[in-house]
């Protein structure tokens, strides 16, 4: 097929790179331009556009598809379908309908729970036991359009959106390219209005560690906000990021360290957190975190 390709992420390259080891024509690749990164601060291509350009493959970037000028260019590609992943605008309703056979979204959960942005994160942090991906119909609601094929996968114990990011990325490659080659055959269901729950961006001030909350929660949470933005706590004055965690045995006053291995007291149980890292310092395991920074039983986080 004639493909326009549509992502930004490093969630997309998978699915970049399955379209065209499929013998797919990729008519150009849309992603958000280049964004300041790094200490100084220079533009820096998206993970999509990197790749893209690796691959020979014409990348496009325009701040809104919402002008007339921005819609012709996209029709003119004259695509049969157009598939998006994590690409981060919004397509009008003109791009919508440009592509003869529509628009595919590669979506990382299982419809209707979890639309929206960040459905990963929010996937751990409720405590869901599992998670999966959706290709689905484009159409102008969020996340609302019929679904042609889902699958689903076990959340482990120690899942980090890390972790899952990287197995769904590979799932959603795979099933895509399945996807196109059955097209005439899938049929589109619609999802149920029961279950509808909404994956908001995750918001930095949500990254602070309250040690009054239960252990499994902030277990949740430490896990669910790893690798970014990274949950964190205060140990010794000093801001430390907290990248995953196991439950613990003790308790105590919240925030109270309970033995020698950074047993953390909580609202209820304790929490051991398993991979820290300090500012402008590599993430370590907790044992050798310990070694150079010992913390105290009994001190109070």
């Amino acid at each position: 097929m004639r493909i326009v390709f549509m992502g930004t992420p490093e969630f997309s390259v998978p699915v970049l790179d399955a379209l065209a080891g499929a013998g797919h024509e990729i008519a150009a690749v849309y992603c958000q331009p280049p964004r300041p990164a790094g200490r100084g601060r220079k533009d820096r291509p998206s993970p999509v556009q990197a790749r893209a350009e690796a691959l020979g493959l014409p990348v496009r970037h325009p701040p809104t598809l919402k002008t007339p000028e921005a819609q012709a260019e996209f029709a003119a590609l004259r695509a049969d379908v157009a598939v998006v992943v994590a690409y981060g605008l919004i397509l009008p309703q003109a791009v919508l309908d440009a592509p003869a056979r529509g628009c595919l979204n590669i979506h990382a959960s299982l419809l209707p729970r979890w639309r929206g942005a960040a459905p990963i994160h929010r996937a751990i942090m409720a405590g869901d036991s599992e998670t999966g991906i959706c290709i689905m119909q484009m159409e102008a609601g969020l996340d609302t359009g019929p679904v042609l094929m889902r699958r689903s996968v076990r959340i482990a114990a120690a899942d980090t959106t890390g972790r899952l990011h990287d197995r769904l990325s590979v799932m959603g490659a795979a099933m895509i390219v399945e996807a196109l080659e059955r097209l005439d055959e899938l049929v589109p269901r619609a999802q149920p209005p029961d279950g509808v729950t909404y994956a908001a961006k995750i918001d930095k001030a949500e990254a602070r560690i309250d040690w009054t909350r239960p252990a499994a929660e902030v277990d949740r949470k430490i896990r669910g906000l790893s690798p970014f933005p990274g949950a964190w706590a205060e140990i010794g004055g000093e801001r430390v990021k907290l990248l995953a965690s196991q439950l613990a045995d003790g308790s105590g006053p919240p925030g109270t360290v309970l033995d020698d291995g950074l047993a953390i007291a909580c609202g209820t149980g304790a929490v051991r957190p398993t991979r820290l890292q300090r500012a402008g310092k590599a993430a370590q395991d907790v044992a050798t975190f310990l070694r150079g920074w010992p913390v105290a039983r009994g001190a109070r986080l």
